[in-house]
């Protein structure tokens, strides 16, 4: 969306893929505002939510954790995870992910080039980390992660979304009973024994949340890594700060390729319970509301030239993680995880550079992450 359009219609009506319509929020200040107001809903299960497709209206039984959820219950449901993703219990997996990182860097050395960095480092780092952080043997990553993939593409249609969801929440239940009679020490066990032992959830919503944390916890951080190793070398000198910088350079330049890339193209999506006004426009109470990320982190009044990418900006105050009681329980995790990911490919192959022309990359525009099928590289 351009800077004129944000400046001209920041609140408008949009048509949805079934006919309906939405109010399209595209201005930062609005979108913090209308994400943190307890009258806007992130309930899927009422009448006027705007679904992404018809295959994500289908699956909506197999979706509703704790993100598809108001407060209290929300609160009451995400509390129980929020202590295995605070900064200070993520940084203490810093050299697990370190250990990870240099081990898919040793494998990609080996085999030399040329290599496809999106199955050989972006998607197996975060689909490796996450599950030996829930428990999920990595021997059937295949699985959900092409589940996960039917999961986004918002091509799918309404039966491949529910049968796989099915699959994957019959999984995952399979997976939560094993760990009753036979616990580890892995957050599933952990929490799911805690929860149902108290009656708080049962193991069927244990495993509807245990599939959220699945697919959020690799689908997006391997997207983010595929993309930022992309968008880096189409930019050396800001590739430059990332490979030579220090701890708090790398991670300023993590914020800024977060709000530059804004992976979720399709916002955060919302219905409003009662009359609001934003932007000198009413909504009415079951209107639909997207608060397109995408355009809040390009918006002039919060960052200076905003589609030009600069590692060197301030730029925590993007909306890449959402804001308000949903923003994202995972992003320190995934913070860590870019941190770590992008210094050590760039300093073990000083060489690597696109094996193929910028306009040949295939991008993933048809799925709710934004992402690349393939990156391939040499060095």
């Amino acid at each position: 969306m351009t800077t004129d359009r944000l400046a001209r219609a920041p609140v408008s009506r949009v048509s949805l893929w079934n006919g309906r319509t939405a109010w399209l929020i595209t201005r930062h200040a609005d979108q913090v505002a209308l994400l943190r107001d307890g009258r806007i809903s992130a309930d899927n299960t009422l009448p006027g939510y705007p679904s992404t497709s018809a295959g994500s209206e289908a699956a909506r039984a197999y979706s509703r954790s704790f993100i598809s959820m108001d407060n209290p219950e929300h609160n009451n449901r995400r509390r129980a995870y929020m202590p295995y993703f605070t900064v200070k219990n993520t940084r203490r997996l810093a050299p697990r992910i370190q250990h990870v990182i240099d081990g898919l860097l040793d494998a990609l050395e080996q085999q030399g080039p040329p290599a496809d960095l999106v199955p050989d480092f972006a998607l197996p780092l975060p689909s490796l980390v996450i599950c030996e952080l829930l428990g999920v043997p990595y021997r059937d990553h295949a699985f959900f992660q092409r589940a996960s993939t039917i999961v986004v593409d918002t091509r799918a249609t309404p039966e491949a979304v529910l049968a796989i969801s099915e699959r994957l929440v019959a999984y995952l239940s399979d997976l939560i009973e094993y760990k009753l009679n036979n616990p580890g020490d892995d957050l599933l066990s952990r929490i799911t024994s805690r929860q149902i032992a108290a009656g708080v959830s049962t193991k069927e919503e244990c495993a509807t949340e245990a599939r959220l944390l699945l697919i959020a916890g690799h689908a997006t951080t391997a997207n983010m890594v595929a993309l930022g190793i992309c968008v880096l070398l189409q930019h050396p000198e800001q590739l430059a700060v990332v490979r030579d910088g220090t701890c708090d350079q790398v991670a300023n330049a993590v914020e800024e390729l977060l709000r530059y890339l804004t992976i979720f193209h399709l916002g955060q999506r919302r219905v409003a319970l009662e009359p609001i006004e934003i932007g000198g426009v009413r909504i009415a109470a079951g209107d639909a509301v997207i608060c397109a990320g995408a355009a809040a982190n390009r918006d002039p009044a919060v960052f200076e030239d905003p589609d030009r990418l600069d590692v060197g900006r301030p730029a925590r105050r993007h909306l890449a993680f959402g804001s308000g009681p949903h923003q994202c329980l995972g992003q320190n995790l995934a913070r860590v995880e870019l941190q770590l990911a992008y210094p050590a490919l760039f300093r073990r192959f000083p060489g690597l550079r696109l094996d193929c022309g910028p306009d040949d990359i295939p991008f993933k525009t048809a799925m709710a992450i934004y992402g690349i099928h393939r990156l391939p590289v040499t060095w």
